[in-house]
């Protein structure tokens, strides 16, 4: 455990293709919750885009996982999901884009080695629109701050209190990527 980069109790995971509008919906809400609440220091808010494998060194050793993420459910746009513990792993295993295999290879790479995250809640919403382009949807921005609060009440069961910034930063919608070399934690 010791050559874990950025070793939490607690990792807040927004996941998503920012540059196909609503897939990047996980990063999104990462970005939202980290511009109007402080956490404590225990806590840290990641910003894993479309990082496979390489999401071990921010959740390796974390105890509480929160994964948010636009989810294909073959449901209508906009459905809510809320998928916990071991129904995560089953989840993920018909999943093809990019960033769900990476999360089901880093959760099973945990698990055999001893390493599983004994609490992981994915947070998630269909989406509406997958072409490409930066911004979300009308529709899918006007669920940030509801999954956000979701995302919050999420975090109190688990006895994390946050609080509210006095002065919210703006959140930059234009950052689409950095190179991996450069990903750190978002706080």
């Amino acid at each position: 455990m010791d050559d874990v980069l950025f070793q939490s109790d607690v990792t807040i995971l927004g996941i998503g293709n920012v540059i196909l509008r609503d897939e990047g919906f996980g990063v999104r809400v990462a970005e939202y919750l980290d511009a109007h609440y402080d956490f404590p220091e225990n806590v840290q808010i990641v910003d894993g885009g479309t990082l496979g494998i390489e999401l071990t060194q921010f959740v390796t050793g974390t105890k509480k996982l929160l994964v948010i993420d636009s989810i294909n459910g073959h449901a209508a746009p906009g459905t809510r999901f809320a998928i916990r513990d071991d129904d995560v792993l089953a989840h993920f295993q018909d999943k093809i884009s990019a960033h769900e295999v990476g999360i089901q290879d880093v959760l099973a790479l945990l698990e055999v080695t001893g390493h599983k995250i004994p609490t992981v809640t994915v947070l998630g919403v269909q989406p509406y629109n997958l072409e490409a382009g930066v911004e979300l949807s009308e529709e899918m921005r006007k669920l940030v701050p509801e999954v956000a609060a979701e995302a919050l009440d999420e975090l109190k069961t688990w006895g994390i209190e946050m609080t509210a910034k006095e002065h919210v930063a703006p959140v930059d919608i234009g950052r689409v990527a950095e190179a991996v070399a450069d990903q750190q934690p978002i706080r």
